[in-house]
């Protein structure tokens, strides 16, 4: 059964949701451990105090603000938790927006919102209206100590949440979008539409794995029956220096093969090559 995240309501107007969070996706990775490779027996890691010259407990261990350099303000857990915002049990909704207006440069983290039974039906309410409206809703939430902005939505049945960076924390890079003396073709543009086109689908999430977790995995069970894996050399690659040439090669190597049958198969055969054929009768 998955586990709660956070409990509390979720507010729009005077009306109030109880609900409680579960997360909606978990990385998955292949996770390794120290060990000591004279006798393969895993490394503890201990706790030490350079100045005691001593192993340290984790009940010795307090939170340290530094001000300066090796100058801490030591706090108290209890005293930060005197601190916890309203979020802290109830998520007040401030605003309605656009779900396309939110860049997805600032989503962090997923979770599926789930109504306890007695706000079931107001809960339902609010679905509807957002998925009716198309607007979703910005809102505070504060958990594992920290006040998060979290934006929800309507997605399939429910309401879906994501935590956000504020934007103070998404950093700006000077490099990035600086291609203002960089002249495209039109003649590129278009066979690159083309083979945007050639490529595109419906997104299937299931289509998708992780080829290095599962290679990983074999290497490890290989290693585990005495077998080595072979592992086949990574292509070099090179900056392009043809661009219509190189759109040219991948357009032709997306077309699909022309079946025998239908290479064999007379024109005639065809409605309008039967008409064709009558009309030169």
């Amino acid at each position: 059964m998955a586990s709660t995240v956070w409990k509390g309501y979720i507010t729009f107007g005077l009306i109030s949701i109880p609900i409680r969070l579960f997360a909606a996706a978990r990385g998955e990775r292949v996770s390794f451990n120290q060990l000591h490779k004279p006798c393969g027996s895993r490394i503890k890691q201990q706790l030490t105090c350079p100045t005691c010259a001593k192993t340290v407990e984790r009940s010795e261990i307090v939170k340290g603000y530094e001000i300066e350099k090796d100058r801490y303000i030591t706090v108290e857990e209890g005293e930060i938790e005197k601190f916890q915002p309203p979020s802290a049990q109830s998520m007040e909704i401030v605003e309605f927006v656009k779900m396309q207006e939110v860049p997805a440069l600032y989503f962090d983290t997923s979770y599926y919102t789930v109504a306890e039974p007695p706000g079931r039906k107001a809960y339902q309410l609010l679905f509807e209206t957002m998925r009716a409206s198309g607007y979703a809703a910005i809102a505070r939430l504060c958990m594992h100590q920290r006040e998060y902005l979290v934006v929800v939505h309507p997605h399939k049945k429910g309401l879906t949440l994501h935590t956000m960076y504020y934007h103070d924390e998404v950093h700006e890079v000077a490099e990035y979008g600086q291609q203002d003396d960089i002249e495209v073709k039109p003649a590129e543009v278009q066979l690159a539409q083309q083979l945007v086109e050639s490529l595109a689908a419906a997104f299937d999430p299931t289509k998708y794995r992780d080829d290095y977790r599962l290679k990983v995995r074999e290497l490890l069970e290989a290693k585990r029956q005495g077998m080595e894996i072979v592992v086949p050399e990574a292509p070099r690659l090179a900056p392009v220096i043809d661009l219509m040439e190189a759109l040219q090669k991948s357009l032709a190597s997306k077309k699909p093969p022309v079946r025998a049958a239908e290479a064999e198969a007379p024109a005639e055969e065809s409605p309008a090559g039967r008409k064709r054929a009558a009309r030169r009768v």
